[in-house]
């Protein structure tokens, strides 16, 4: 049998992955053990190399310690009484006291002097209540005073209209639990905003912007169904059962659907902010075992979460984890992340808080359902479309529903947020280029010059089924404000590994500033390697083939009579070469024509036959080869 990371695979317990929590023990350690060797010698600082966070360096050495204090917090919930253990908690007892000293050289930066240190005091509290038997109590009562004290800065901060009110509350539940200073007023306006956030079917808003709720993200999750359960974790069963019995049924309608966006072969799906922290994904999975909210079986939760970690592991990212996907990549980043930032990945060890003879440790691993069968998802609230293929493991994410903007004023598009599609294997184009002029997975109408209009902000128009339909006004940022152009309405039908795209423009109107004539494009996925992707172009069909066997394709099916692909060279999180197929009308687009293309992206052979497109200037009728026909309405 293969040992990975010093373990032997059982796949007898585990035979999908061969991990088993000897293995997530081992990969903590390791993780926790790189790190330390970047630790200044009175342990309160960790400064990982790579670039500065927006809030410096000392908020970044910080972040180093608390993140992966975190996981050690988790690690030491369940330890016995070994030497390793007692030696883990010794080095954090002695971070944790040099931090506090106002005397140190080492001296923490106070929560209000910075305020990206409450995101890292959260982690600090949750790591202490977690080791409480073990570190907690046994650190003398000057450090406790003195933790209690920096802790203790953040009752009765103001913050944002965003998530970050649950660190906040986070901290006070374990001030009140060691008998420090909390505010019941702090804590009850964080639940009153989250009820604000709170969309549906366990799906929160990332905050707001100017009133709009699309700030619909996939790491919302990891937040927002994480904390909540954790602050009554900390507080009490018995000091906040109604908040509990609220956020466990809440987590357990999010994962319900989304343990739907993870590969079998491990990548989460790749969207939104902070993606950085890589495995951090895997929170709200292991919070529906620790507060049983989930009817997910706990083989299949292993599973899942094996699968994932191990992915990233066997792809380089452990124990080291970079700013980045699997290796070094800046272009992901965030101005607030900085080298200790991707280490919030330890709250994919919260599992380690449940015994070893839990049912999620020693259950046999369960299949996913994309394992077992094609799998198809409306998911109303982001307004995401999601199919995934047993044939190839790969999740797909159509997007009519978030972007991360307010309703206006146009604003350029962000990568991780606009695109009209996603995906579990690859991600979107994040250089300069593409943020200038999008083109995978966007809709564009191309002036003569070559620049590409930008969607934000878009407007939901309705999801049922397998389609979903949005518009949009094409705009050009540009030095003095954006451009506008016409109203743009979009809409896909999602069926396995293809997602018809439908297009319509409508006529200039008394808002449009920027110049015509524009060309319609529409690009598809990219596809990534260590070498530049292999593609061919035909007449109204683009294709192109990344590592793995991945193939990106784009075919014309009503209108679109030109095609292309666009070969770029670090732009992609997924590999230093990419290619984006396309395809265009090769002259002006046509007011209030219906235009058409299949947009692929598969790991199995590409589908040979394609559907027809039926239109008239109000419905779209989508005919596919087996006689099924999906009818589309882009009014509104």
């Amino acid at each position: 049998m293969r040992r990975v990371h010093g373990q032997v695979e059982d796949r007898q317990l585990s035979p999908y992955t061969g991990w088993t929590r000897a293995h997530w023990t081992a990969a903590l350690d390791a993780t926790l053990a790189a790190v330390r060797t970047h630790a200044t010698p009175g342990h309160a600082f960790i400064h990982p190399p790579g670039p500065l966070g927006s809030a410096g360096r000392r908020s970044d050495g910080l972040a180093g310690f608390a993140r992966t204090f975190l996981a050690a917090g988790f690690r030491l919930a369940g330890a016995g009484a070994t030497e390793a253990d007692g030696a883990l908690a010794e080095w954090y007892a002695t971070g944790l006291a040099t931090g506090t000293d106002p005397g140190s050289a080492e001296r923490w930066p106070r929560l209000t002097e910075v305020s990206q240190a409450r995101v890292e005091a959260a982690a600090i509290a949750l790591a202490l209540h977690e080791s409480r038997a073990v570190l907690w109590d046994a650190l003398a009562d000057p450090v406790r005073e003195r933790i209690v004290g920096w802790l203790a800065e953040v009752v009765g901060q103001p913050h944002p209209e965003r998530p970050g009110g649950w660190f906040q509350a986070v901290v006070e539940a374990f001030l009140r639990s060691v008998g420090g200073p909390w505010s019941a007023e702090d804590i009850e306006r964080t639940v009153a905003l989250t009820e604000r956030w709170y969309l549906g079917d366990g799906w929160y808003t990332d905050g707001f912007e100017a009133g709009a709720a699309r700030n619909i993200d996939w790491y919302a999750g990891w937040a927002l169904n994480f904390y909540p359960l954790w602050f009554c974790r900390v507080a009490g069963a018995d000091a906040e059962p109604p908040l509990t019995a609220r956020y466990r049924d809440r987590l357990g309608r999010y994962l319900h659907t989304a343990q739907h966006l993870f590969a079998p072969d491990g990548p989460p799906l790749h969207q939104g902010r902070s993606l950085t922290y890589r495995y951090a994904a895997l929170a709200p999975l292991w919070a529906g075992a620790v507060f049983d909210a989930t009817l997910i079986p706990p083989g299949r939760i292993r599973r899942l979460a094996s699968g994932t970690l191990r992915h990233f592991w066997d792809a380089g990212a452990g124990p080291a984890q970079p700013v980045g996907w699997y290796g070094a990549f800046e272009p992901i980043r965030q101005a607030y992340s900085g080298a200790g930032s991707p280490y919030w990945s330890s709250k994919a060890f919260a599992g380690l808080v449940l015994p070893p003879d839990h049912p999620v440790w020693t259950d046999v691993e369960e299949p996913l359902a994309v394992e077992e069968r094609d799998v198809a998802v409306t998911l109303r609230r982001p307004g995401w479309l999601v199919s995934g293929t047993r044939a190839d493991g790969v999740i797909r994410v159509v997007n009519h529903g978030t972007d991360h903007a307010a309703d206006a004023p146009p604003v350029p598009d962000d990568p991780g947020y606009s695109r009209h599609a996603y995906a579990t294997h690859t991600g979107p184009e994040y250089g300069a280029a593409a943020r200038h002029s999008p083109l995978d997975n966007h809709v564009a109408l191309v002036d003569e010059a070559g620049a590409a209009s930008h969607r934000r902000p878009l407007v939901p128009l309705g999801i049922a089924g397998r389609v979903a339909v949005s518009r949009h006004r094409a705009h050009w940022p540009v030095e003095g404000g954006p451009l506008l152009g016409p109203v743009v309405r979009t809409a896909s039908v999602l069926r396995g590994a293809l997602e018809v795209r439908l297009v319509r423009v409508d006529p200039a109107d008394e808002r449009t500033t920027a110049p015509g004539p524009w060309t319609l494009r529409v690009g598809g996925y990219p596809v990534a390697g260590a070498a530049p992707p292999r593609a061919r172009v035909r007449p109204g069909e683009a294709r192109a083939a990344g590592a793995g066997g991945l193939t990106s394709a784009v075919v014309g099916l009503r209108g679109l009579g030109a095609a292309g692909v666009l070969h770029g060279e670090g732009g992609n999180a997924y590999g230093p070469y990419s290619a984006i197929p396309y395809v265009h009308t090769g002259g002006p687009v046509a007011f209030g024509e219906v235009y058409a293309a299949a947009v692929v992206l598969t790991g199995a052979p590409a589908p040979t036959e394609l559907p027809a497109v039926l239109a008239d200037p109000d419905l779209v009728r989508v005919v596919w080869p087996d006689g099924a026909v999906d009818e589309v309405r882009l009014a509104g």
